[in-house]
């Protein structure tokens, strides 16, 4: 109750004159957040791919040093910052987020875990909970992806303790594509494996300075050919994977070579 009360006592000395300048600050501050949500992003599309993951990675930290400056200016205009002061209002502060906001108070630290250990950025492809797609925003409580299909996944950085998280390019522009055909045991494997790798040397979306290799494995069912190889841009990674489909079908149809279809309890167990 003491704490409570001195909490209370602490308030009471507010004057107008505080409560202006602190609602300013935080008008200033949601300004500045909201135009660098915008500014950052329509710049770093209109620069070059790898200047761009950098630049896309630095909104949540810039983020969380508006709301620090912001809580440094406030904090002196609500109360006299003596050392009782700041005890007083921080522990009934702290023990009332304790209790009411637990849930939340994990996710805000995880969200500052994830700003140091950064295991996810803007511009990654990442996959958390069975959502895959490019983190397009990160906020102090959440990491906002948007999968293939357009649909925006809010995923609260509370995972990070307890799910695996998958990130296929880790803050670079190296992402891997697979392409995967199935084909009748009976054909010539290394005139198929030969054809598939011309298919991903002449796409225009292969990065030619990474390495591109047909991955060939044999089923009960048929042969399993997997072309591995990377976009020049993440952001191209289902246009490859589109276009090493369509135009590898149509080479090995040329070579008159039978597809056969994955059974399903295979597919289950692959």
């Amino acid at each position: 109750m003491n704490g409570s009360s001195d909490v209370l006592e602490i308030l009471r000395g507010l004057i107008w004159a505080n409560l202006t300048q602190v609602g300013l600050i935080v008008v200033g501050a949601w300004l500045l957040i909201a135009l660098s949500n915008r500014f950052l992003p329509w710049l770093a599309n209109r620069i070059s791919s790898r200047h761009r993951l950098f630049l896309l990675a630095l909104l949540p930290a810039l983020r969380l040093l508006i709301i620090a400056v912001s809580f440094i200016l406030i904090v002196p205009r609500v109360i006299d910052p003596t050392f009782e002061n700041l005890v007083a209002l921080f522990g009934a502060l702290g023990l009332a987020a304790g209790f009411a906001l637990k849930d939340y108070a994990s996710s805000l630290v995880a969200g500052i875990v994830t700003l140091y250990e950064a295991p996810y950025r803007p511009g990654d492809w990442i996959k958390i909970n069975g959502a895959y797609g490019e983190v397009k925003s990160i906020n102090m409580r959440s990491v906002e992806i948007v999968t293939p299909d357009d649909t925006v996944v809010v995923v609260p950085h509370l995972k990070l303790w307890n799910q695996l998280i998958f990130n296929a390019n880790d803050g670079g522009q190296n992402l891997q594509c697979v392409a995967d055909f199935y084909l009748h045991p009976r054909h010539d494997a290394a005139q198929a494996r030969h054809t598939l790798c011309d298919v991903a040397l002449t796409s225009a979306f292969v990065n030619m300075e990474q390495a591109i290799n047909v991955v060939v494995q044999e089923k009960p069912w048929g042969t399993h050919y997997r072309i591995r190889a990377y976009p020049v841009d993440p952001r191209y990674q289902f246009d490859f994977i589109t276009d090493l489909t369509v135009r590898g079908k149509a080479a090995l149809t040329r070579l008159d070579v039978e597809f056969v279809a994955m059974p399903a309890m295979a597919e289950m167990g692959s």
